[in-house]
């Protein structure tokens, strides 16, 4: 074949690679690509969600209390309003229409690696109205990131396929938060697998529960206020049988000044779980009486958090 190089293409002599109006995987309209992928009630039937007796003595989800217990959605026959996913369990805020919390069991000891198979693929749950929850249209063009609640690889445990199904659940937007696209910072994200693999931990069983701080100064952008605070409390016992749970907090109100831009960081702190019942009005049942930052502020009666700049901080 001889190649032209003298040719200069104009606009008017370019083709399009599908027909008019076509587009692939679909009804060829752009608002079937846009339309939001749920998964349908059924493909959640048999799911073993988080378990309250996972480290050998009791840990329930937390309860809310006073203005936040108004603020459950609620799920027609479902005890606690609770969304069970494979390993973990999500309770959805009504007015925020993103997770109030959720609730993972960590075997550490029974791991599966799942690759991630990029691009990530977000579905509502159909389980609950697609207006009661955040969906694709907030994390267009802007730095926000579909933020898991749960991590990705914290409930992929057991053999291969559960491991899957846990994975996959973990992509719901019911587990998702939004997000600043430096809010991923690698202390918080490792709290879970420092506490595993450097606290003498028995059976390698963690528990953790996070969620968003709820403010009412939180910024709304696209009609949605964006939370500026994170939490999570940690749980396991140790080798020697003493149970242990320490929390955390993280902020990121200096990366949401500009939606634009983002300068500055956020830090992580070890705090007491009083301070996050405080926070979150939610209780975390008789897990402060394992926490040495909730014991020590009962007798000092003053407030104490630490600093974490890398995972070696924590102390449990």
């Amino acid at each position: 074949m001889n190649v032209d190089l003298a040719t200069r293409p104009l606009l008017a002599d370019l083709e399009y690679l599908l027909p008019t109006g076509s587009l692939p995987g679909g009804d060829g309209s752009l608002e079937a690509v846009r339309r939001p992928k749920r998964s349908p009630p059924e493909r959640f039937a048999g799911r073993k969600g988080f378990s309250n007796d996972f480290l050998g003595f009791g840990v329930p989800l937390p309860v809310p209390l006073g203005l936040r217990k108004r603020d459950v959605l609620k799920i027609d026959g479902v005890e606690g309003n609770r969304l069970d996913y494979q390993h973990f369990s999500v309770v959805m805020s009504a007015s925020r229409r993103m997770p109030m919390f959720a609730g993972v069991n960590i075997d550490g000891a029974n791991q599966v690696k799942v690759v991630r198979q990029p691009p990530d693929k977000w579905f509502l749950d159909g389980r609950i109205p697609d207006e009661a929850q955040i969906g694709e249209d907030l994390y267009v063009d802007n730095i926000l990131d579909r933020g898991h609640l749960v991590r990705r690889e914290d409930p992929n445990w057991g053999d291969e396929e559960i491991a899957g199904v846990a994975n996959d659940d973990t992509f719901h937007f019911t587990n998702c938060t939004p997000q600043t696209a430096h809010f991923n910072q690698q202390t918080w994200l490792s709290l879970e697998n420092y506490i595993l693999k450097n606290a003498r931990v028995q059976e390698a069983k963690v528990n953790v529960f996070s969620g968003p701080i709820f403010r009412d100064r939180d910024r709304t952008y696209r009609e949605v206020k964006i939370p500026t605070a994170f939490w999570k409390v940690i749980s396991f016992v140790s080798d020697s049988g003493r149970p242990s749970s320490t929390a955390y907090t993280i902020d990121q109100i200096q990366e949401l000044k500009d939606l634009e831009a983002v300068f500055g960081a956020f830090k992580t702190y070890q705090r007491s779980v009083r301070a996050i019942e405080q926070l979150t009005s939610l209780s975390f049942g008789n897990l402060a009486d394992y926490d040495g930052f909730s014991n020590e502020e009962a007798k000092s009666r003053t407030s104490i958090s630490s600093e974490v700049r890398v995972p070696g901080d924590v102390r449990v």
